[in-house]
């Protein structure tokens, strides 16, 4: 109480983000208690808790034996491999090689390029990807000038992954670089100039001094990542697939918005969204255990 007078001030500009995290995220896990019930919109918007008939994991059972169960899960793992090897790797290769620009104009100018897409509204972003795979778009244009047959891309289950890491790799790793680079500018410069003077050459410089001084940043945004691994961006799913390209193209997210907004399956939804966040949450806690034990770096 004696801390709480002392620092009443900084408590109480703190105080509109504990009410915010208060009532966006932790008021509403009582609904989680819907993935036990049989919830239906008679009892009401908001629903009454007491009245909804209980049924244990009937809709976790249900959700594990459908025929969706494995296709959403295979398409939200390789979806989320896929971005953790391409997607993430990116922006740490883009600061190291904006680090090595001299030339400060041309430095900024592929710093204002890269940071663009972020800023761009994702509707406009899956136009502008819609419009660059259709039939009649550039990509179809080039192939088509080269002899090649055209393809509808976004109707070919195949294509579907790769047009959607590409994507989040242009849109995000201009972005998602400012924090390495952030980083970078925090090593001490005497260590480079001691490498310098011992004959390291860029490389040997960016192997030995940046890469290491840039690891504790690396895991643990790595480690967060991976805690995030089913949760696939439901918005660029929705504005990108087609009922042709579910075999690709559905995920967990996705499947949710079908069942819960559009076939107003509630309790069932909420089953699945809470088994997507309790493996989100154990791939958290192994990877940070293993990150600890093996780099020495860990969110906690």
């Amino acid at each position: 109480m004696r801390a709480l007078r002392k620092h009443k001030y900084v408590y109480f500009m703190m105080l509109p983000v504990m009410v915010y995290f208060i009532v966006f995220y932790y008021v509403p896990m009582a609904g989680l208690a819907l993935a036990f019930k049989d919830y239906t919109l008679k009892y009401g918007l908001i629903g009454n808790l007491f009245e909804t008939p209980f049924v244990g994991f009937k809709h976790f059972e249900a959700f594990f034996s459908s025929v969706a169960f494995k296709q959403v899960l295979t398409n939200t793992i390789l979806l989320s491999l896929y971005g953790i090897i391409f997607s993430f790797p990116a922006p740490i290769i883009l600061a190291l090689l904006l680090n090595e620009l001299r030339v400060k104009w041309f430095k900024n100018t592929v710093q204002s390029i890269t940071y663009m897409p972020h800023f761009i509204s994702l509707v406009v972003i899956s136009g502008i990807i819609i419009d660059l795979t259709s039939l009649n778009g550039l990509i179809n244009t080039i192939i088509g000038a080269l002899g090649g047959q055209k393809i509808t891309f976004l109707l070919e289950p195949a294509y579907f992954r790769t047009i959607f890491v590409a994507s989040e790799v242009w849109q995000q790793v201009g972005w998602s670089s400012i924090i390495y680079l952030a980083a970078i500018a925090g090593i001490d410069s005497d260590m480079y100039e001691a490498a310098v003077m011992d004959g390291a050459g860029r490389w040997r410089k960016i192997v030995s001094i940046t890469l290491p001084s840039l690891l504790p940043t690396i895991m643990v945004l790595l480690i967060l990542r991976i805690g995030q691994m089913l949760n696939i961006g439901v918005e660029k799913i929705i504005l990108l697939y087609q009922p042709m390209t579910y075999e690709t193209a559905d995920v967990i997210s996705s499947y949710v918005f079908r069942q819960g907004i559009l076939n107003l399956q509630i309790s069932y939804t909420t089953a699945v969204g809470l088994f997507n966040s309790v493996i989100n949450f154990a791939l958290l806690v192994c990877a940070n255990r293993l990150s600890k034990k093996m780099t020495q770096n860990s969110l906690w």
